[in-house]
């Protein structure tokens, strides 16, 4: 069938005219750092989550990593961040000399489970080794966390929360946007997210205007009133224009695509109802659907059944952070974390975008449907 996992080719077919009259204007112009286009999509992209403020940046990583900087964690300070996501959203944790504390899921969310945040945040309390400092939901596949409970354990114990949505910007819980919870917000703009760009990208959200002036030093190496003066330590982390320029265009369809994103999710799962685990999205929480996964017995049979005609997959996470030889200085061991550990074997994610027709979804159901069967 030659389907492909994300059809990035065909959204740029329909988009094309007006990326490059987009990006035409920025070559005439010619501010390429911090042009015109990065204001007006700030502006917008605030306009859609439904904050104050959205701060572009250089990549999700740094849209993470800054808002920790700006909050001054570091060395002592227990950050708590679930155990099944990429890399990235502990790692700038670890950067900044903080100390990850990995919870488990939630069996059907695959998001942080809020229980087990609160028991680690008071063992963490016990222990007295570490201050509690911070919590990083993520938003995972598209489908935004718990933020009431999460919410009421960070205002009891007196928690930052930061909302990665790097996979989640574009997803609702309780009529609200993802990249409006928490304290402050990060989202991703690489190229296969729901909202991608033609490179790396990302943004912050905030409602706070001492975190807006923060963000904004921090990016510009931690400048003040002009760029040769340094009030703090910052980062080269500034969202270039000719980005900024693709990103208004995409957002200008983005609604769209998550409404077509919503039909192949439906589609899929009416069609693979009974036959193995599809994704659970519980009532007052819509996704964005930057993957829709699934977990069956024999994983990888099953991928190779699929990929033999044609239809792609992979897998997010093969192995939980609490086991990754990065954090191995943490101490973490099989078993920590059990949920995680055996969705990681189980799980797989197949072809999502919202140029899938009806067609490529049925042959893509029905020969998974076949092999099951």
């Amino acid at each position: 069938m030659g389907i492909p996992f994300i059809d990035l080719k065909k959204q740029f077919g329909l988009l094309e005219t007006d990326i490059r009259a987009a990006m035409d204007v920025v070559l005439a112009h010619g501010q390429y750092i911090n042009g015109p286009e990065v204001g007006k999509l700030e502006a917008e992209l605030a306009a859609f989550a439904g904050t104050r403020y959205a701060v572009g940046c250089a990549s999700g990583t740094d849209a993470l990593l800054m808002p920790l900087m700006a909050y001054g964690v570091g060395p002592g300070d227990a950050v708590f961040t679930t155990t099944f996501t990429f890399i990235a959203t502990a790692e700038v944790i670890a950067f900044l000399g903080a100390t990850p504390v990995f919870v488990d899921i939630d069996p059907d969310t695959y998001n942080i489970d809020p229980s087990l945040l609160k028991e680690a945040v008071a063992r963490v309390r016990r222990e007295g080794k570490l201050r509690p400092k911070a919590v990083i939901p993520v938003d995972l596949f598209g489908l935004p966390a718990d933020y009431d409970a999460i919410m009421a354990i960070a205002d009891a114990e007196g928690l930052i929360v930061l909302e990665d949505a790097a996979q989640g910007f574009g997803g609702i819980y309780k009529n609200r946007r993802a990249c409006s919870f928490g304290h402050v917000a990060a989202t991703s703009f690489f190229p296969a997210k729901p909202l991608g760009c033609y490179g790396d990208g990302g943004a912050i959200f905030t409602n706070d205007d001492d975190m807006l002036e923060k963000l904004l030093s921090i990016r510009a190496h931690g400048q003040g009133s002009d760029r040769y003066e340094n009030v703090r330590i910052g980062i080269n982390g500034r969202l270039d224009t000719l980005q900024a320029a693709v990103l208004r265009v995409k957002l200008g369809v983005f609604s769209g695509e998550l409404d077509e994103r919503q039909r192949v999710a439906e589609q899929y799962s009416a069609r693979l109802a009974g036959l193995l685990k599809t994704p659970v999205v519980p009532e007052g929480f819509r996704s964005a659907w930057a993957q829709y996964s699934v977990q069956v017995d024999d994983r990888d049979a099953c991928r190779a059944a699929l990929q033999k005609v044609g239809v792609p997959t992979a897998v997010y996470y093969p192995k939980p952070l609490h086991l990754q030889t990065a954090f191995a200085y943490l101490g973490g061991r099989a078993g920590d974390c059990p949920v995680a550990e055996a969705v990681a074997g189980r799980i797989f994610s197949m072809p999502m975008h919202p140029y899938l027709e009806d067609a490529q979804i049925e042959e893509i159901a029905g020969s998974l449907s076949e092999f099951l069967r």
